[in-house]
């Protein structure tokens, strides 16, 4: 019997020409936004001036606000870090390796999950620099010459290894983002009409021609910037899982870390960019370009690295008892039912089963769902720490 494959749903949707889909996208910007966007952008304004104000009264009353005062708790700064450092993971890794794989579907998000890797490395460069206590002193953490005295950095300390990770990764992701976008800041240079954006969107275009050289270089570039940022995306948060791993304290020194948080970064990486993409999506009216079958290639890719940080949490609380060390088998014990019950439940639940409901097409397609459970996951990693 003879059976033929369903034919692929189309990327964009509406039979939209090039010169429609230009229009769509350059339209908010050569004429005015949406009203919700405006709406968004002083939601999003008021946020910052709240965490502002918060920070400013950090560093009033000093760092015990945090709870710092605590010998054993991590804090309110180091889980923060960890958590930003995870969310961008996903435009690095939606940009990159899928660029690799050769999957058409990355255009329509890549550029905002980029975007959204920049901002999430800056917010989480921020809680160290806090924690620092003297800023001014930030660059004792460089490799400085020997002019400025014996002042050369302790190399086995596993947060200046993150000084190293951490700047290559906003390095390169910075790079490969702007040079994303040059061919886009050509296009609104030639639509715009108001000579100070013309001029500014040329100084941005670098004078970005767009002949058949210029494409070539382009796609040359962006493989190799690719090829850089690809073992980065796994370098970085494992890095990062070794301020952790390289301690002594139980339930904590373990090698399973590096992959563990690889690909629970790359998790909630992911559901971040569901969360702002499915705003996006209404807010600019973007329904023809992030479309159901993007939200559902995400959602797979959710549930495949929720499964892998489950089997990882079930290999910890297995390690501890096979090793017969009490010591190890008491911090998970206490984990699960001492004071901080509540945190590692959350984290059960929003972490390991609640993504399983996505093998269900109905649900992983479902946009309201998708939101929420984007929201759920975010908040299930934010308790991982």
């Amino acid at each position: 019997m003879h059976s033929e494959a369903a034919i692929r749903e189309p990327l964009i949707l509406g039979h939209k020409t090039y010169h429609d889909i230009t229009n769509d996208i350059v339209g908010p910007i050569e004429n005015k936004a949406p009203r919700g966007w405006y709406i968004l952008i002083t939601i999003s304004a008021l946020i910052a001036a709240y965490g502002t104000g918060c920070i400013l009264y950090l560093i009033s009353k000093g760092i015990g606000v945090w709870g710092l005062n605590k010998t054993v708790d991590w804090a309110w700064d180091i889980t923060n870090f960890v958590w930003w450092v995870g969310i961008g993971h996903a435009g690095t890794l939606i940009s990159a390796v899928l660029l690799l794989f050769r999957q058409k579907w990355r255009m329509a998000i890549n550029r905002s999950a980029e975007a959204m890797t920049i901002f999430a490395v800056i917010m989480a460069a921020t809680f160290p620099g806090i924690h620092m206590g003297r800023i001014w002193m930030g660059y004792w953490v460089l490799p400085l010459p020997n002019q400025f005295g014996s002042l050369w950095v302790n190399f086995n300390s596993p947060l200046l290894w993150d000084v190293f990770a951490i700047s290559t990764y906003f390095s390169v992701s910075l790079v490969f983002w702007y040079i994303g976008l040059i061919p886009d800041f050509a296009t609104i240079r030639d639509k715009v009409t108001k000579p100070g954006m013309k001029k500014v969107y040329g100084l941005l275009s670098f004078g970005w021609t767009g002949n058949a050289k210029a494409w070539t270089r382009f796609e040359e570039v962006s493989l190799v910037l690719a090829g850089i940022a690809t073992p980065l995306v796994f370098s970085v948060h494992s890095v990062v899982s070794m301020d952790f791993a390289t301690s002594i304290i139980p339930g904590w020194h373990t090698t399973i870390f590096p992959p563990y948080f690889v690909s629970g970064a790359v998790f909630s990486g992911f559901a971040m960019v569901q969360t702002l993409l499915l705003v996006l999506r209404k807010v600019m009216h973007m329904e023809a370009y992030i479309t159901k079958k993007h939200v559902e290639y995400m959602n797979i890719v959710i549930i495949v690295t929720g499964s892998i940080v489950g089997v990882a949490y079930i290999t910890e609380l297995f390690i501890s008892w096979y090793s017969g060390v009490e010591y190890e088998s008491y911090a998970f014990i206490n984990r699960a039912t001492g004071p901080y019950w509540w945190a590692y439940w959350s984290m059960m639940t929003c972490n390991v089963i609640s993504p399983q409901l996505f093998w269900s097409k109905k649900l992983r397609t479902n946009l309201a769902f998708t939101f929420f459970m984007s929201i759920i996951v975010n908040i299930g990693m934010w308790c991982w720490p």
